[in-house]
């Protein structure tokens, strides 16, 4: 059976994990700086050893096209991002993006020509870690955000996507929404613990559970520390202390399938001895059905409003950025089944927890992901870790899903590297 080099693959992933390398293991490769820059250009540079054509498209999107018999025929696609969290992993993102390339890679080796063009992508600034949203560079190449939207887009620091494409030469020329893939598929670590738990290598994900972000600003009244009975307070820090109280209880309300988080939270003009007034903190939910999700909303508004009239509080909830659910394409999910089960790996369908390029892909394209398990579940931390046994199976079950898609065209050739 055909299967890829997992020590070639693994050697990659351990050679782009030394830029952006962090004192505590993990990386820090944000989106568009130098660090992510230097990683796009290792991978170029093996994407040219591997024969293959590049191009960039207007928002930074990097592509690596290997031919096909049919070349005019739309790619099979298959990538994810470089792109990582400040303390971010070895694993996430990147996994997807050289998995892609070592299907390349083996398919060179054996000399295997196929009917359609296969395309390696990398996403920008999927992590939205540095600019928001995240999946950005997805997102315009779908037409789900219009592209001046995205070049706009700022950092903390007040510099665009435009800017930053500009310092790092990645401004492309090819076009903005792209052209959609016969298919995409995505090879990803889960980011949860369900795989490891279960003893399973291979997750076949059937779609995308629905995320929202809310931004929510509570506004209180200044006043001293020192000379303001309590009963007299409109304090904005904990009115936010009992809406997170509340927040943890929707979940509840919600269970299993309900998850809430807030990430950020900002006391604008805070001084150790002034009652906070002026309070910012972020939400994201996430729910598998659209109609629940809605509900959890629905619950968080009422509860914050609440909450805020009888404290003497204002409360402002904004939406941030709404993905519903998003089922992945039967057909697509079909081939990556046939894949594992013609491996004979052990595996399980799966609903993805996290937000993916994926995702907007399944919008635009027919697209199905691959899920392999990470150490404890761990993910968006520098102790993210993935064995290299389930690296190289979920590698393995991405080059025969996209083989089967892609189309073999010279099957007596390679019928005897499959007997061997």
């Amino acid at each position: 059976m055909l299967k890829i080099d997992g020590k070639r693959l693994w050697s990659s992933l351990m050679d782009m994990a030394a830029i952006g390398a962090s004192a505590k293991g993990g990386v820090r490769r944000l989106a568009l700086t130098q660090e992510d820059a230097a990683g796009r250009a290792l991978f170029l540079q093996w994407c040219i050893e591997a024969g293959l054509t590049l191009s960039v498209d207007r928002v930074g999107n990097l592509f690596a096209r290997r031919a096909g018999k049919l070349d005019s025929h739309n790619a099979v696609a298959s990538g994810s991002h470089l792109d990582t969290q400040p303390e971010g992993g070895r694993f996430d993102g990147v996994y997807g993006v050289l998995a892609a390339l070592e299907v390349v890679r083996t398919l060179n080796d054996h000399g295997i020509e196929t009917e359609k063009p296969i395309e390696i992508v990398v996403w920008t600034n999927e992590e939205g870690a540095r600019f928001t949203p995240a999946m950005l560079g997805s997102a315009a190449f779908t037409g789900a955000m219009p592209l001046d939207q995205a070049l706009e887009a700022r950092d903390a620091q007040g510099v665009t996507v435009a800017d930053a494409l500009a310092a790092t030469s990645y401004a492309g020329a090819r076009a903005v929404p792209g052209t959609a893939f016969d298919a995409y598929f995505e090879a990803h670590i889960e980011q949860g613990p369900v795989l490891e738990e279960s003893g399973v290598p291979i997750g076949v994900v059937t779609g995308g559970q629905a995320i929202r972000w809310l931004d929510v600003r509570v506004c209180g009244q200044a006043a001293h520390a020192g000379t303001t009975p309590m009963p007299f307070r409109r304090d904005a820090l904990f009115g936010t202390a009992e809406m997170a109280a509340a927040l943890e209880a929707i979940a509840v309300d919600f269970a299993p399938q309900g998850l809430v988080t807030i990430g950020e939270l900002l006391i604008r003009n805070s001084s150790r001895n002034t009652i906070a007034a002026d309070l910012s903190f972020t939400v994201d939910l996430r729910h598998p059905d659209d109609a629940r999700i809605a509900a959890m909303e629905e619950a968080l508004r009422e509860r914050f409003e609440a909450i805020a009239v009888r404290r003497g509080l204002s409360v402002e909830i904004g939406r941030h950025w709404v993905s519903p659910a998003t089922p992945f394409d039967d057909a697509c999910v079909a081939t990556v089944a046939r894949a594992v089960e013609a491996l004979d790996y052990p595996h399980q369908r799966i609903v993805s927890g996290a937000g993916h390029d994926a995702i907007h892909l399944a919008r635009y394209c027919p697209t199905a992901m691959i899920f392999i398990p990470c150490v404890d579940g761990l993910s968006h931390n520098e102790a993210e870790d993935a064995l290299p046994e389930d690296v190289t199976r979920g590698a393995d079950v991405l080059l025969h899903a996209m083989l089967e898609r892609a189309g073999q065209v010279n099957a007596q050739r390679t019928g005897a590297v499959h007997a061997a």
